[in-house]
Protein backbone atom coordinates (compact mmCIF):
# COMPACT_ATOMS: atom_id res chain seq x y z
CA UNK A 1 0.00 0.00 0.00
CA UNK A 2 2.88 2.32 0.78
CA UNK A 3 4.44 1.35 -2.64
CA UNK A 4 1.19 2.41 -4.26
CA UNK A 5 1.12 5.39 -2.63
CA UNK A 6 4.61 6.66 -3.64
CA UNK A 7 3.67 5.97 -7.02
CA UNK A 8 0.92 8.00 -7.09
CA UNK A 9 2.82 10.88 -5.31
CA UNK A 10 5.88 10.50 -7.85
CA UNK A 11 3.00 10.55 -10.37
CA UNK A 12 1.28 13.68 -9.57
CA UNK A 13 4.95 15.59 -9.18
CA UNK A 14 5.68 14.27 -13.08
CA UNK A 15 2.52 15.32 -14.00
CA UNK A 16 2.67 18.59 -12.17
CA UNK A 17 5.88 19.53 -13.64
CA UNK A 18 4.82 18.69 -17.39
CA UNK A 19 2.32 21.45 -17.29
CA UNK A 20 5.12 24.10 -16.68
CA UNK A 21 5.76 23.82 -20.29
CA UNK A 22 7.49 26.97 -21.66
CA UNK A 23 4.56 29.48 -23.59
CA UNK A 24 5.36 31.81 -26.55
CA UNK A 25 4.20 35.28 -25.96
CA UNK A 26 1.93 34.57 -28.78
CA UNK A 27 -0.01 31.58 -27.39
CA UNK A 28 -2.12 31.28 -24.90
CA UNK A 29 -1.88 29.29 -21.62
CA UNK A 30 -5.22 26.89 -21.43
CA UNK A 31 -6.81 27.18 -17.91
CA UNK A 32 -8.44 24.59 -16.52
CA UNK A 33 -12.00 23.28 -17.49
CA UNK A 34 -14.16 21.14 -19.66
CA UNK A 35 -13.83 23.48 -22.48
CA UNK A 36 -9.84 23.53 -21.62
CA UNK A 37 -9.34 19.74 -21.73
CA UNK A 38 -11.55 19.87 -24.84
CA UNK A 39 -9.24 22.56 -26.56
CA UNK A 40 -6.03 20.55 -25.27
CA UNK A 41 -7.10 17.85 -27.23
CA UNK A 42 -7.78 19.24 -30.22
CA UNK A 43 -4.53 20.39 -30.15
CA UNK A 44 -2.20 17.77 -29.48
CA UNK A 45 -4.47 15.80 -32.06
CA UNK A 46 -3.00 18.25 -34.69
CA UNK A 47 0.29 17.16 -33.48
CA UNK A 48 0.05 13.52 -33.52
CA UNK A 49 -1.29 13.87 -37.25
CA UNK A 50 1.72 15.86 -38.17
CA UNK A 51 3.53 13.62 -36.71
CA UNK A 52 1.66 10.34 -37.83
CA UNK A 53 2.64 12.15 -41.59
CA UNK A 54 6.46 12.94 -40.72
CA UNK A 55 5.69 16.29 -41.52
CA UNK A 56 7.26 16.46 -37.74
CA UNK A 57 9.97 16.55 -37.91
CA UNK A 58 11.36 16.59 -41.71
CA UNK A 59 9.38 19.59 -42.88
CA UNK A 60 9.12 21.27 -38.90
CA UNK A 61 10.19 20.81 -35.43
CA UNK A 62 8.17 19.54 -32.88
CA UNK A 63 6.11 22.31 -31.69
CA UNK A 64 2.51 22.79 -29.38
CA UNK A 65 0.29 24.09 -31.58
CA UNK A 66 -1.92 26.90 -29.94
CA UNK A 67 -4.91 27.43 -32.65
CA UNK A 68 -6.88 25.56 -34.88
CA UNK A 69 -6.42 25.91 -38.83
CA UNK A 70 -8.39 25.09 -41.79
CA UNK A 71 -7.84 26.31 -44.98
CA UNK A 72 -10.63 26.24 -47.35
CA UNK A 73 -10.51 26.15 -51.38
CA UNK A 74 -13.70 27.57 -53.37
CA UNK A 75 -15.63 27.12 -50.09
CA UNK A 76 -16.13 23.48 -50.84
CA UNK A 77 -12.79 22.13 -50.11
CA UNK A 78 -10.58 22.23 -46.99
CA UNK A 79 -7.81 20.99 -44.99
CA UNK A 80 -8.50 18.16 -42.77
CA UNK A 81 -5.15 16.56 -41.84
CA UNK A 82 -3.90 14.44 -44.12
CA UNK A 83 -7.34 14.14 -46.43
CA UNK A 84 -6.79 14.04 -50.49
CA UNK A 85 -8.02 16.57 -52.51
CA UNK A 86 -7.92 17.00 -56.66
CA UNK A 87 -5.30 19.47 -57.75
CA UNK A 88 -8.05 20.97 -60.29
CA UNK A 89 -9.98 21.64 -57.19
CA UNK A 90 -6.89 23.65 -55.81
CA UNK A 91 -6.30 26.62 -58.82
CA UNK A 92 -7.42 29.54 -56.19
CA UNK A 93 -5.19 30.69 -52.99
CA UNK A 94 -7.52 29.30 -50.07
CA UNK A 95 -9.03 31.45 -47.26
CA UNK A 96 -7.69 30.70 -43.67
CA UNK A 97 -9.88 30.45 -40.74
CA UNK A 98 -8.12 30.29 -37.95
CA UNK A 99 -9.81 29.33 -34.31
CA UNK A 100 -8.64 29.50 -30.22
CA UNK A 101 -10.21 26.11 -29.29
CA UNK A 102 -10.10 27.43 -25.85
CA UNK A 103 -12.68 30.60 -26.61
CA UNK A 104 -16.34 30.49 -25.48
CA UNK A 105 -18.97 29.99 -27.85
CA UNK A 106 -22.43 31.72 -27.85
CA UNK A 107 -21.44 35.20 -25.34
CA UNK A 108 -19.37 37.27 -25.37
CA UNK A 109 -15.76 36.86 -25.33
CA UNK A 110 -12.23 38.56 -25.42
CA UNK A 111 -9.37 36.85 -25.47
CA UNK A 112 -6.23 37.78 -23.95
CA UNK A 113 -4.49 40.03 -25.97
CA UNK A 114 -7.50 40.39 -28.61
CA UNK A 115 -9.79 43.00 -29.36
CA UNK A 116 -11.84 40.25 -31.26
CA UNK A 117 -15.15 39.94 -29.63
CA UNK A 118 -18.96 38.57 -30.36
CA UNK A 119 -22.06 39.12 -28.74
CA UNK A 120 -24.02 36.47 -31.61
CA UNK A 121 -25.40 34.01 -29.20
CA UNK A 122 -25.47 31.60 -32.70
CA UNK A 123 -21.98 32.85 -33.94
CA UNK A 124 -19.05 30.05 -33.68
CA UNK A 125 -16.53 33.54 -33.83
CA UNK A 126 -13.51 32.13 -32.06
CA UNK A 127 -11.10 35.07 -31.22
CA UNK A 128 -7.62 34.86 -32.08
CA UNK A 129 -4.50 36.69 -30.28
CA UNK A 130 -3.42 39.79 -32.14
CA UNK A 131 -0.07 39.37 -33.88
CA UNK A 132 1.56 39.23 -37.28
CA UNK A 133 0.72 36.23 -38.67
CA UNK A 134 2.48 34.41 -41.62
CA UNK A 135 0.90 31.28 -44.11
CA UNK A 136 3.14 29.80 -45.82
CA UNK A 137 2.28 26.32 -47.93
CA UNK A 138 5.19 23.80 -48.97
CA UNK A 139 5.50 20.12 -50.53
CA UNK A 140 8.32 18.27 -48.91
CA UNK A 141 7.44 15.76 -52.24
CA UNK A 142 8.90 17.03 -54.64
CA UNK A 143 9.48 15.37 -57.41
CA UNK A 144 8.08 12.44 -55.17
CA UNK A 145 8.08 11.35 -51.15
CA UNK A 146 10.35 8.18 -52.60
CA UNK A 147 12.78 11.05 -54.42
CA UNK A 148 12.71 14.38 -52.75
CA UNK A 149 15.40 15.68 -54.35
CA UNK A 150 13.83 18.81 -55.38
CA UNK A 151 12.14 19.27 -51.67
CA UNK A 152 10.56 21.46 -50.53
CA UNK A 153 8.86 23.42 -53.05
CA UNK A 154 7.61 26.86 -51.89
CA UNK A 155 3.78 27.36 -53.28
CA UNK A 156 3.33 30.21 -51.08
CA UNK A 157 3.74 32.84 -48.55
CA UNK A 158 1.25 35.02 -47.36
CA UNK A 159 0.94 37.80 -44.47
CA UNK A 160 -1.69 39.13 -41.97
CA UNK A 161 0.31 42.17 -40.89
CA UNK A 162 -1.23 43.48 -37.35
CA UNK A 163 -2.63 47.16 -37.81
CA UNK A 164 -2.24 49.14 -34.70
CA UNK A 165 -4.04 51.63 -35.13
CA UNK A 166 -7.14 49.94 -36.66
CA UNK A 167 -10.54 49.32 -34.41
CA UNK A 168 -11.44 46.47 -33.17
CA UNK A 169 -13.47 44.87 -36.06
CA UNK A 170 -10.35 45.42 -38.15
CA UNK A 171 -8.36 43.36 -35.68
CA UNK A 172 -9.67 40.64 -35.42
CA UNK A 173 -8.00 37.97 -38.16
CA UNK A 174 -11.80 36.59 -38.52
CA UNK A 175 -14.57 38.09 -39.71
CA UNK A 176 -17.79 37.35 -37.98
CA UNK A 177 -17.88 33.43 -40.24
CA UNK A 178 -13.91 33.30 -39.05
CA UNK A 179 -12.34 33.67 -42.53
CA UNK A 180 -9.49 35.46 -43.49
CA UNK A 181 -10.55 37.05 -46.59
CA UNK A 182 -8.00 36.90 -49.58
CA UNK A 183 -7.82 41.14 -49.50
CA UNK A 184 -6.22 41.29 -46.17
CA UNK A 185 -3.58 39.03 -46.80
CA UNK A 186 -0.26 40.51 -48.18
CA UNK A 187 1.41 37.84 -50.59
CA UNK A 188 4.83 37.67 -50.18
CA UNK A 189 5.07 34.27 -52.94
CA UNK A 190 2.43 34.25 -55.37
CA UNK A 191 0.20 31.37 -54.50
CA UNK A 192 0.97 28.14 -56.98
CA UNK A 193 -1.16 25.08 -57.54
CA UNK A 194 -0.12 22.06 -56.67
CA UNK A 195 0.75 20.09 -59.71
CA UNK A 196 2.02 16.86 -58.72
CA UNK A 197 3.63 15.07 -61.35
CA UNK A 198 2.39 12.29 -63.17
CA UNK A 199 3.19 8.68 -61.37
CA UNK A 200 4.82 10.53 -58.52
CA UNK A 201 2.27 9.43 -56.09
CA UNK A 202 0.55 11.62 -53.46
CA UNK A 203 2.30 14.51 -52.08
CA UNK A 204 2.00 16.39 -48.41
CA UNK A 205 0.86 19.48 -49.21
CA UNK A 206 1.81 21.12 -45.93
CA UNK A 207 0.19 24.27 -44.64
CA UNK A 208 1.75 26.76 -41.77
CA UNK A 209 1.20 29.48 -39.99
CA UNK A 210 4.19 31.53 -37.95
CA UNK A 211 3.92 34.86 -35.71
CA UNK A 212 7.63 36.58 -34.79
CA UNK A 213 9.19 34.39 -32.20
CA UNK A 214 9.59 38.03 -30.29
CA UNK A 215 5.91 38.58 -30.05
CA UNK A 216 5.85 41.98 -31.95
CA UNK A 217 3.43 43.58 -33.40
CA UNK A 218 5.51 46.58 -35.59
CA UNK A 219 5.62 45.24 -39.01
CA UNK A 220 7.67 42.85 -40.39
CA UNK A 221 9.52 42.12 -43.79
CA UNK A 222 10.02 38.27 -44.11
CA UNK A 223 12.54 37.64 -47.15
CA UNK A 224 10.82 36.68 -50.26
CA UNK A 225 12.86 33.03 -51.44
CA UNK A 226 14.91 33.41 -54.60
CA UNK A 227 13.26 30.61 -55.94
CA UNK A 228 9.98 27.77 -55.04
CA UNK A 229 12.46 25.16 -55.69
CA UNK A 230 14.39 24.08 -52.20
CA UNK A 231 12.89 27.15 -51.29
CA UNK A 232 15.74 29.13 -53.10
CA UNK A 233 18.24 28.01 -50.85
CA UNK A 234 21.30 26.17 -52.75
CA UNK A 235 20.70 22.71 -52.79
CA UNK A 236 21.87 20.72 -55.96
CA UNK A 237 19.76 17.81 -57.37
CA UNK A 238 21.61 15.00 -55.67
CA UNK A 239 20.43 16.57 -52.00
CA UNK A 240 23.97 18.23 -51.62
CA UNK A 241 23.38 21.73 -49.56
CA UNK A 242 25.78 23.66 -50.41
CA UNK A 243 25.52 26.40 -47.73
CA UNK A 244 26.33 23.44 -44.86
CA UNK A 245 28.71 21.05 -47.40
CA UNK A 246 26.82 18.06 -46.40
CA UNK A 247 23.93 15.86 -47.77
CA UNK A 248 20.64 16.65 -46.38
CA UNK A 249 19.05 14.03 -48.54
CA UNK A 250 20.32 10.44 -46.26
CA UNK A 251 20.46 7.51 -47.36
CA UNK A 252 21.44 4.70 -45.02
CA UNK A 253 23.71 1.43 -45.45
CA UNK A 254 19.92 -0.51 -46.66
CA UNK A 255 19.15 2.59 -49.72
CA UNK A 256 16.22 3.62 -47.06
CA UNK A 257 15.52 7.25 -46.44
CA UNK A 258 17.51 8.83 -43.00
CA UNK A 259 14.57 10.15 -41.50
CA UNK A 260 17.01 12.05 -38.92
CA UNK A 261 19.29 13.49 -42.00
CA UNK A 262 15.99 14.39 -43.73
CA UNK A 263 15.00 16.79 -41.02
CA UNK A 264 17.76 18.44 -42.18
CA UNK A 265 15.97 19.79 -45.77
CA UNK A 266 16.54 23.04 -46.38
CA UNK A 267 13.14 24.85 -46.73
CA UNK A 268 10.64 26.63 -44.83
CA UNK A 269 12.06 25.59 -41.37
CA UNK A 270 15.39 27.36 -42.09
CA UNK A 271 13.01 29.85 -43.64
CA UNK A 272 11.05 30.78 -40.85
CA UNK A 273 14.22 30.62 -38.58
CA UNK A 274 16.35 33.01 -40.64
CA UNK A 275 13.20 35.58 -39.97
CA UNK A 276 12.55 34.88 -36.72
CA UNK A 277 9.16 32.92 -36.91
CA UNK A 278 7.59 30.12 -34.61
CA UNK A 279 4.93 28.47 -35.62
CA UNK A 280 1.90 28.20 -33.96
CA UNK A 281 -0.35 26.42 -36.48
CA UNK A 282 -0.56 23.66 -39.09
CA UNK A 283 -2.98 21.85 -41.06
CA UNK A 284 -2.38 19.26 -44.62
CA UNK A 285 -3.80 17.24 -47.37
CA UNK A 286 -2.09 15.20 -49.83
CA UNK A 287 -2.92 15.16 -53.34
CA UNK A 288 -1.65 13.49 -56.53
CA UNK A 289 -1.36 13.84 -60.38
CA UNK A 290 -5.02 12.92 -62.21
Amino acid sequence: MATSSRLLTILGLFLSLGTAAIVHPGQRVLSSGKSTISAAKKLEHVRKQLHKAEIIPTVIDNFIPSLLVEAKWDDKYHADLGNTLKPKHLEDAPKIHLHDPSSHHGKKHQASNSGCSTTNSNSHHHAVPKANYVFALTDPDAPSRDDPKWSEFCHWIAMRPYEKDSSNLSDCLEDAAGAVKALDLDEIMEYKPPSPPEDTGKHRYVLLVFVPANATTEKIYPSKPEDRKHWGYDVDDDGLDEDKGVSWWGWNWTGDRDKAKAAETPGVRRWASENGLVAVGANFIYAEHE
